[in-house]
């Protein structure tokens, strides 16, 4: 009973609402599902409705609350919006993730104004904006917790980065600035890096089998990622347990990053 008792005050979601975008699919999907299930009222941010409502309802099956807004995170006006609807099926946030992003990697010499605009938009202002809107108030309140996730791209050139790249490494730096505004009001700020994970936004990587193997063979596990692997990290970085950890970034990558 006692192992139960300190499982529930450092990792219970009880009694919290938490956002995800991108949680549709992928790494998304995976943190929101390993958040509602520790006991979050949880809200799905994506574009498409019928995979919102299909990863709404693989969570309500497992005895989770989750519920669902259409949205895409690089129309400033729509997301205003989406964060409200949000805030009304749930409450006020106290977990955000921002996982939502866009990943075209055309070499940058080709890259346009309008691609940096719709890159940045995607990648980095609208976690900014659902930051701003959210963040303040988790401070207000006392306690909050933003996971940002980052990119190999955040820390090193790798494989055309361009503007997603630049977008990925301003992330880390939004998470710093984060972090120094609200920590000392209970609010925790972290970037996750992943390494190469087979999820739908890899899946033009991931359509070379050779590649997927060479890739694999650098990471010190000897694997690429998978989705599931990023449920513990999101449940950690939610959760009372990380209450010390702030301003990080945090490298969930089979050892990808250490090469």
């Amino acid at each position: 009973m006692i192992g139960m008792r300190v499982l529930e005050e450092l990792f219970s979601l009880r009694d919290r609402a938490a956002l995800i975008t991108g949680g549709s699919s992928g790494i998304g999907y995976a943190m929101a599902e390993a958040i509602a299930l520790a006991g979050a009222r949880t809200v799905l941010l994506a574009r498409r409705e019928a995979e919102l409502k299909a990863a709404a309802e693989r969570i309500r099956q497992q005895g989770g609350e989750a519920h669902w807004v259409a949205a895409d995170v690089a129309d400033r006006g729509r997301l205003a919006e989406a964060a409200e609807e949000a805030v009304r099926l749930v409450g006020e946030i106290d977990v955000l993730v921002n996982c939502a992003g866009v990943n075209p990697r055309p070499p940058l010499g080709t890259q346009t104004l309008e691609d940096y605009d719709e890159i940045l938009a995607a990648n980095l202002a609208g976690p900014y904006q659902l930051g701003q809107r959210f963040g303040p108030r988790m401070a207000e309140r006392g306690w909050g917790r933003i996971i940002n996730i980052g990119s190999q791209q955040s820390v090193s050139a790798f494989g055309d980065s361009g503007v997603y790249g630049v977008a990925k490494a301003g992330l880390t730096g939004l998470t710093r600035s984060q972090a120094e505004a609200w920590s000392r009001s209970g609010v925790c700020v972290n970037t996750v890096i992943p390494g190469f994970v087979l999820t739908p936004l890899t899946a033009v990587a991931a359509s070379d089998p050779e590649r997927v193997k060479a890739l694999a063979a650098r990471a010190m596990a000897g694997r690429n990622g998978l989705p599931e692997d990023f449920r513990g990290v999101a449940l950690f970085l939610a959760s009372n347990a990380s209450a010390y950890v702030t301003g990080q970034m945090v490298f969930v990558d089979g050892g990808f990053s250490v090469h």
